[in-house]
């Protein structure tokens, strides 16, 4: 089964500008993420509509951060790129009269909504700078192992 891989792609394109100077171009971006600038184009909209980035033309142009890093959740991210499925799992629809099934889908979607809660709740604390601070220690510590 594939995996829905939008939010990590979208995050490793944002640290990538964090960790520029200068606005990014969607060819830069697309370089840094193995894609074509089209798709960098049609994601980084979504979340210049959600007031996350802006874009600039001409010469010195591209994207960059309408706000700091750390007024930016991952939340925020995850509901600019609307809202993708958490789980592949889910209930079962082929008997909707069996009380048995009716047990089982309640039981599966508590535990999902309850783990969906939560992991909404760790997105909403986590925010860009958090996440470039974790970038930067990691970053440090391969060179320090690389010498």
């Amino acid at each position: 089964m594939k995996r829905n891989s939008r939010l990590s792609a979208v995050l490793h394109a944002l640290m990538h500008m964090a960790e520029r100077e200068a606005p990014m171009t969607s060819d830069d971006l697309a370089l840094c993420l193995d894609t074509n600038a089209v798709v960098v184009r049609r994601t980084m909209a979504g979340l210049r509509e959600a007031g996350i980035v802006q874009s600039g033309r001409g010469h010195g142009g591209g994207w960059h951060f309408a706000r700091p890093l750390a007024d930016i959740s991952l939340l925020d991210i995850y509901n600019a790129l609307g809202e993708p499925i958490v789980f592949q799992i889910g209930p079962a629809t082929e008997m909707p009269g069996c009380v048995v099934e009716q047990s089982v889908n309640r039981v599966i979607g508590e535990a999902l909504k309850d783990a969906e809660a939560m992991l909404m709740a760790r997105f909403a604390g986590t925010t860009l700078a958090d996440l470039a601070a974790d970038f930067r220690v990691a970053a440090k510590r391969c060179r320090a192992d690389t010498g």
